[in-house]
C-alpha cells in the first residue's frame, strides 16, 4: 500500500468529528464503531486497554458532563500502510475544573474506504512532580 497523500485532511477531518462525538455525552457512545473490537488499543492517562468494549467501558465511566476544549494544533503524517498518524495538542476544560493542556495521538488504520483507530494515547499536561 502507498503513502495516503491526503493524510492531513484526513488527521483533521477525524479529529473534528471525533471531538464532536467525544464531548457530548449524549454521543460519546458513537465513538465506539471507530474502534476495532480486538485489534484497538487505547492509553488513558496511563491505563492500557484493547479492543472497543473495553475502551468504551473507560470512556463511558468519565463523570464530567461539560467539555470546553481548544484545539491549538492537528499534526498529521502518511504511513506506509495507508494508515494516517496524528498528534492532537490542545487545552481541556471538564465542567468547573481548570483547564489543563493535553496532547493526543491517534493511529488511524485503513479498512476497506475508510479508517480504524488503532492506536489512542491521551495524556493531560500536568505536572505533578512532588
Amino acid at each position: 500500500m502507498a503513502l495516503n497523500p491526503q493524510y492531513d485532511a484526513i488527521g483533521r477531518g477525524f479529529v473534528q468529528q471525533y471531538y464532536t462525538l467525544f464531548d457530548d455525552p449524549a454521543q460519546r457512545a458513537n465513538l465506539a464503531s471507530m474502534y476495532n473490537v480486538e485489534t484497538s488499543f487505547m492509553t488513558f492517562e496511563g491505563v492500557q486497554l484493547q479492543g472497543a468494549v473495553k475502551i468504551m467501558e473507560k470512556l463511558n465511566a468519565l463523570t464530567f458532563q461539560k467539555i470546553g476544549r481548544i484545539v491549538t494544533s492537528v499534526d498529521s503524517q502518511p504511513m506506509f500502510d495507508g494508515g494516517v498518524l496524528i498528534n492532537v495538542l490542545g487545552r481541556l476544560q471538564c465542567d468547573e475544573d481548570p483547564p489543563h493542556p493535553y496532547m493526543q495521538t491517534f493511529v488511524l488504520k485503513p479498512l476497506g474506504d475508510s479508517f480504524f483507530v488503532q492506536h489512542d494515547i491521551f495524556r493531560l499536561g500536568i505536572h505533578d512532580i512532588a
